[in-house]
């Protein structure tokens, strides 16, 4: 494998399968079963998760709610999914730990690095909820965060298209897939890969990116596997 350690991206949206919202659970059960593949192997896996198939903060603020308070409730989201993805994993027969930024002992761990670490050691993947904890701050940039946090040697952003174009491939046939772009090239052209927080952390830190498409089965272990799928980021 190319990977010993990676840290998985998955937006909310994923996780609402053909649905107009909410958790389809015939796409969290596949996922599990793509994400036991690789655990395995062996691999260690950390997974960050959004919330956008429950509640978006940006949304809510661009209607009148407070934004801190719109950006709380989609930390809450994030939990919700981070509960659903855990309940998947171990009825795929995977040990899942769900670690929050927030605390909500009562439902999960609070994050602690040299914990999670340990979770991972011993074979368990780990769950980050609750964004960073902080309002303003996307799941991307929690994700980049507890990547290197952890020190994963990837991060993997799960999307529903096999890679990063030169514009989107769903509303431009015309659209050019880049198999491998620096973060430099990425920065120059707009595209859009994560925030500009997170893309940053990444870049800073050398930690490299790979968006693929989640959706198709087989294609996590291709790409820990080291196979030229989706689009690769790095320096």
């Amino acid at each position: 494998m190319k990977y010993n350690r990676i840290l998985l991206k998955l937006s909310g949206e994923a996780l609402m399968g053909n649905r107009q919202y909410g958790i389809d659970p015939v796409r969290l059960a596949e996922y599990a079963t793509d994400i036991k593949e690789i655990t395995d192997l062996g691999i260690q896996v950390a997974i960050v998760i959004g919330g956008g198939n429950i509640f978006r903060g940006v949304a809510g603020a661009s209607n009148g709610m407070d934004r801190v308070q719109g950006d709380h409730m989609g930390m809450l989201a994030t939990v919700i999914n981070g509960l659903a993805l855990q309940s998947a994993l171990e009825n795929a027969d995977v040990p899942t730990r769900l670690q929050t930024a927030i605390h909500i002992e009562q439902v999960a761990e609070p994050f602690i690095r040299r914990k999670a670490m340990r979770h991972l050691e011993k074979g368990r993947v780990v769950i980050f909820g609750g964004g960073t904890g902080n309002p303003y701050f996307t799941t991307d940039s929690a994700a980049v965060l507890r990547a290197i946090e952890i020190e994963a040697d990837v991060i993997l952003k799960g999307t529903r298209v096999d890679g990063i174009y030169t514009a989107d491939p769903e509303k431009d046939s015309q659209a050019i897939k880049f198999d491998h772009i620096t973060f430099d090239d990425v920065l120059r052209k707009g595209l859009k890969v994560m925030d500009t927080t997170a893309f940053t952390l990444s870049q800073e830190n050398e930690l490299p990116i790979i968006v693929f498409d989640m959706n198709k089965k087989g294609n996590l272990l291709k790409v820990v596997s080291g196979e030229n799928i989706g689009t690769k980021v790095n320096l």
